[in-house]
C-alpha cells in the first residue's frame, strides 16, 4: 500500500508559543586588560554558541557577555521579565560563582551550564596563559554545582569542546526538554464527561495537574460539543468528508451515514477546540439507547484523530494524564498514540499494544484505515473507527505514573515496533519489542505507578523525557529488561 501525501490542511501543527531559551555568556573581567587577546577569542566562541541555539526550533532571548557580578544581576533581571523555560550559561573561561547565582535566584527558571572549550585539546608547546585560559571553562563548573546546590537549586552541565556533536546532542536534548516544560506550564488541557466508571487509575486530581505542571484544565460539558455540531452545515461536512479521504484509506464495511457523522462530530470539535483555545482534550460519556449525547461520544473517533496529528492530542476514557503525556510527546516530535496493552505474543516475544479510538495519524506506518463497527467493544454505541500500525522501528512508551503521596512520574521503556500479524479490528495496534520476556516487561512496567494507558511515541526518546522530568522536578523511572 503507498502512503499518501497528507493533507496541507492537516499540517498546520498547533504550538501555543514557541520555546524561550535563554543565552548567558561570561569570564572573569579581570583577565581583559591583562590579556587582550582572550576576549575576542571568548567572544568568536559565543558568537559560534549563539548560532546554533538561533538554529533550533526556539526563541533565544540572548543577554550579552557578562564579565561581573552587577552585569550578571542585569542579565538575571532581564531573563526573569521574559519568562524563559531554560536558562542557558555559557562557561568560556573561569567566573566566579556569585557572578552566576543572581541570575538563577531572581530568573527562577531551570538553569544548564554548558562549558564548550575552542577544540578537542590545547596546543601545549605553542599556548601561553592567555590561550590557556580560553580552554578553562570547566574550571568553574564544580564550583558553580557546589553554590547552586548549597542554594537549593538544581544543577544541570554540558561539558565539551565548542563542535563536538556529541556534546551539542545533549544540549539539544535539554532544549527538547524545555519545550516539554514550555508546552505543559502553558497548557490548556480540555477533560468533557465523565470517568470511565470503575477506572480508578483514571481519576486524575486537577489541582495536582496544575500545581505539578502550571496547566489549565477546562472542564467540559458533552452540550459543549453538542450545540457545536448542531451548527454544522452540510457544506462544511462535504469539505471534512473529502480531507477523510486524502488522509484514511476507507474500508467497504464503513456506513456513509456513519462515516457523514464523524465528519460532522469532527468539525463541532475543531470548534470546540478553538472557541476553549485547548491544547488537549481528554473525553468520555457512556451514554444509552441511542441518545445524542452517545451518539456524540461514538462519533468522536475520526475528529479526534485529525486533532492528534494536528498536535492537539484527543484521549478516550477520559484519559487526562495520558493526554498530557501526548502533548509532551508532540512537544519533541515523538508523536504519541493512545495506548495500552492488548496482548502478548510468547512466540514472537512482542507487546502487542493499541486502543480503540482515536489515533496519532502522523505516526503509523501506512495509510491509517477507516472501519465502519456495528459496535464498539467495552463501549456504548457504533461507527467508524481508526486501524493502523505505529511506523516499524524504535518506539518509546511514555505515561504518567502516581505515587502514594499524589505526586507525578514520568514513566519511560524503549523498544522496537516489529512487523506480524494484526487483528483488524478497527484498533490502532503495533507490536513491540522490548528485547526479552513480555511478561517479564509488563511485571516490571506495572511497577513503576504508570496507569494502564499512554503514549505510544516514535524513536527512543527516553533521554529527553527524562531530562524534561528533571526541568519539571518530578521523577523518572525507565524500565530496561535485564
Amino acid at each position: 500500500m503507498n502512503q499518501k501525501q497528507p493533507a496541507d490542511r492537516l499540517l498546520q501543527p498547533h504550538r501555543r508559543r514557541p520555546t524561550r531559551i535563554g543565552l548567558v555568556s561570561g569570564g572573569l573581567g579581570a583577565y581583559w586588560p591583562q590579556f587582550p587577546d582572550l576576549l575576542p577569542q571568548l567572544q568568536d566562541s559565543v558568537r559560534y554558541v549563539t548560532g546554533r541555539f538561533q538554529r533550533l526550533d526556539a526563541e533565544v532571548i540572548d543577554t550579552g557577555f557578562i564579565s561581573d557580578a552587577q552585569e550578571a544581576a542585569h542579565a538575571g533581571e532581564k531573563l526573569r521579565v521574559a519568562d524563559c523555560d531554560l536558562i542557558v550559561i555559557f562557561l568560556t573561561t573561569y567566573l566566579t560563582s556569585s557572578m552566576v547565582l543572581p541570575i538563577a535566584q531572581r530568573a527562577k527558571t531551570p538553569v544548564l551550564v554548558i562549558d564548550l572549550q575552542p577544540t578537542e585539546a590545547m596546543d601545549h608547546a605553542n599556548f601561553d596563559t592567555g590561550k590557556w585560559l580560553a580552554y578553562c571553562g570547566q574550571c568553574p563548573v564544580p564550583e558553580v554545582a557546589n553554590v547552586f546546590r548549597r542554594a537549593g537549586i538544581d544543577f544541570r552541565s554540558v561539558s565539551g569542546h565548542l563542535k563536538q556533536e556529541s556534546a551539542w546532542e545533549r544540549i539539544t536534548a535539554w532544549v527538547h526538554a524545555a519545550g516539554v516544560r514550555a508546552r505543559l506550564r502553558n497548557g490548556r488541557h480540555g477533560l468533557m464527561g465523565h470517568l470511565y466508571p470503575g477506572m480508578l487509575d483514571v481519576a486524575t486530581d486537577l489541582t495536582t495537574v496544575s500545581t505539578t505542571f502550571g496547566s489549565h484544565v477546562e472542564v467540559l460539558e458533552f452540550d459543549d460539543l453538542r450545540e457545536r455540531v448542531n451548527a454544522v452545515t452540510e457544506a462544511e461536512v462535504a469539505e471534512r468528508l473529502e480531507l477523510a479521504r486524502e488522509l484514511f484509506v476507507v474500508d467497504g464495511s464503513v456506513n456513509d451515514d456513519d462515516f457523514a457523522w464523524g465528519a460532522k462530530v469532527s468539525v463541532g470539535l475543531d470548534r470546540l477546540v478553538q472557541d476553549f483555545d485547548l491544547d488537549s482534550v481528554a473525553y468520555y460519556h457512556r451514554g444509552l439507547a441511542g441518545e445524542q449525547h452517545e451518539r456524540l461520544g461514538a462519533g468522536m473517533i475520526l475528529g479526534s484523530s485529525i486533532l492528534t496529528a494536528r498536535g492537539i492530542p484527543m484521549a478516550g476514557e477520559f484519559e487526562l494524564r495520558t493526554s498530557i503525556a501526548m502533548l509532551a510527546a508532540q512537544a519533541i516530535g515523538a508523536g504519541g498514540s493512545f495506548t495500552e496493552i492488548q496482548a502478548l505474543n510468547f512466540l514472537d516475544n512482542v507487546v502487542e499494544m493499541g486502543h480503540d479510538g482515536p489515533a496519532h495519524l502522523a505516526v503509523s506506518a501506512q495509510d491509517p484505515l477507516l472501519r465502519g463497527l456495528g459496535v464498539y467493544h467495552g463501549k456504548r454505541g457504533w461507527g467508524v473507527s481508526v486501524e493502523f500500525d505505529v511506523r516499524h522501528g524504535p518506539v518509546t512508551t511514555f505515561g504518567l505514573g502516581q505515587d502514594p503521596d499524589g505526586s507525578y512520574v514520568f514513566v519511560t521503556s524503549e523498544g522496537a515496533v516489529v512487523p506480524g500479524p494484526l487483528l483488524q479490528i478497527g484498533n490502532t495496534t503495533s507490536r513491540v519489542d522490548f528485547g526479552g520476556d513480555p511478561g517479564l516487561w509488563v511485571d516490571q512496567w506495572s511497577q513503576t505507578g504508570i496507569g494502564h494507558h499512554w503514549a505510544l511515541c516514535v524513536g527512543h526518546r527516553a533521554a529527553d523525557i527524562k531530562a524534561a522530568a528533571s526541568l519539571l522536578g518530578i521523577e523518572h523511572r525507565h524500565v530496561v529488561l535485564s
